[in-house]
């Protein structure tokens, strides 16, 4: 005869002590309470299931009590008893739970989230624009490990449809980083964004549109001085060649970051593309500009405040805005194309040092010693470049001879 088992009671369940190793106190019917050397107290139910032998895990006492653990087990039986496996029915109840919680959309905002304090405020809102409006309502829904590459192709053409096929190939990149990031984590297997490759049309080269010939840009700068409308625009688009910096460091610009008596701009890591300090020597006539400039706006903390309230920067657009206004259509001329124009101008017709060039860009290039970037790199040279500059800018301004770009043989 089988041996008879004493159904456990609250009080010896409570009173239970560790022994140093694994102890099981049976309960009947398969129910036992395991004693773990470390005191802790779990709930097992031992049970056969097609000739083999299985075990299935009801909870951790005192969160499951010896009623709730014997409920458990009853429920269990009768499944066993209806021709189901309680442990593969767990299994299958936790793959859609899991399927639930781990969709694209799910994984797609935690990606973004992880990442946000890497990225500027700028790029970090677009990249989740992006997501809302073109992700989201398509395959926001849908557990990312069964995404395929057709499912994903589709978004991107609903993209290209509306004619922004550039859009349509970052999307494709912002995919793939998303994909990679749940295959690190282990909730996808691979990144299907990959095979993607080749399936949109290549978009016609283009960069930002930009006035680069020296006997164009002297026009530009008159009408810019002569701009009509606000007076804190008409101010950014007059330091916006004299200071070629990002026009999301422009407009983000802070009268603290700002040393007039020292002519000097420090713009903090977290403002810049590269995630490293940066400071912009002013020349005279920038220090000329932001010194009338302040009378207006320097109870902002924003150098170029918003037209509605001193609490926000002007919008990202203003610039261009203004440039429209004035006649320069998009393919003609930018406010990241002032970053074009110097480069193009100080290394081809000033001939200036292009490591300190690079250095007042604040792109990540070594310099010759192979040292890399940082804020004060070149400094001293930086300092003299941006007045000869802005002394450069003056004269075409003025109508000076134009000096031509230097041909290069071969």
């Amino acid at each position: 005869m089988p041996k008879r088992i004493t159904p456990l009671s609250g009080t010896k369940v409570r009173t239970a002590k560790s022994k140093g190793k694994p102890v099981a106190m049976f309960d009947g019917g398969g129910l036992y309470l395991l004693i773990t050397p470390s005191g802790g107290k779990l709930w097992r139910f031992k049970y056969r299931f097609e000739g083999k032998e299985k075990l299935l895990s009801l909870g951790a006492y005192p969160e499951i009590s010896l009623l709730d653990a014997r409920q458990r087990r009853d429920e269990a039986r009768r499944q066993v008893v209806h021709g189901i496996d309680p442990s593969a029915l767990r299994k299958a109840q936790k793959q859609v739970e899991t399927e639930e919680t781990e969709t694209f959309e799910v994984i797609a905002r935690e990606w973004h989230t992880k990442f946000t304090p890497t990225w500027t405020s700028g790029h970090a809102t677009k990249l989740f624009s992006a997501m809302t409006r073109d992700l989201f309502p398509w395959i926001g829904a849908r557990p990312i490990k069964e995404l395929k590459a057709p499912e994903l192709l589709a978004a991107l053409r609903r993209i290209e449809s509306r004619g922004t096929l550039e859009t349509a190939h970052r999307v494709r990149g912002l995919l793939g980083q998303i994909f990679r990031y749940a295959v690190a984590t282990g909730r996808a297997e691979r990144d299907p964004a990959a095979d993607l490759r080749g399936s949109l049309p290549q978009p016609k080269e283009g960069h930002h549109a930009a006035i680069t010939d020296p006997k164009e840009v002297g026009p530009l700068l008159r009408a810019l001085d002569g701009y009509q409308g606000h007076f804190v625009v008409k101010c950014a688009l007059r330091l916006a060649p004299l200071l070629f910096v990002r026009p999301g460091e422009l407009r983000h610009a802070e009268w603290s970051e700002i040393d007039l008596d020292s002519a000097v701009w420090s713009i903090s890591a977290e403002k810049m593309k590269t995630k490293e300090a940066h400071i912009v020597p002013l020349p005279h006539q920038a220090v000329e500009i932001l010194t009338e400039l302040q009378a207006l706006t320097g109870a902002s903390r924003y150098v170029f405040p918003s037209g509605r309230t001193f609490a926000r920067p002007m919008s990202n657009n203003a610039v261009n805005a203004a440039l429209r206004r004035m006649g320069f259509d998009k393919d003609t001329m930018t406010g990241h194309g002032f970053r074009a124009m110097a480069r193009t101008i100080l290394d081809e017709v000033l001939q200036l040092n292009p490591y300190v060039i690079e250095a007042q860009l604040a792109h990540k290039v070594p310099d010759p010693l192979g040292r890399a970037y940082n804020r004060t790199t070149h400094l001293s040279e930086r300092r003299k470049m941006m007045q000869k500059w802005a002394d450069y800018l003056d004269g075409l301004k003025a109508g000076a001879v134009v000096v031509p770009f230097k041909k290069v043989s071969g």
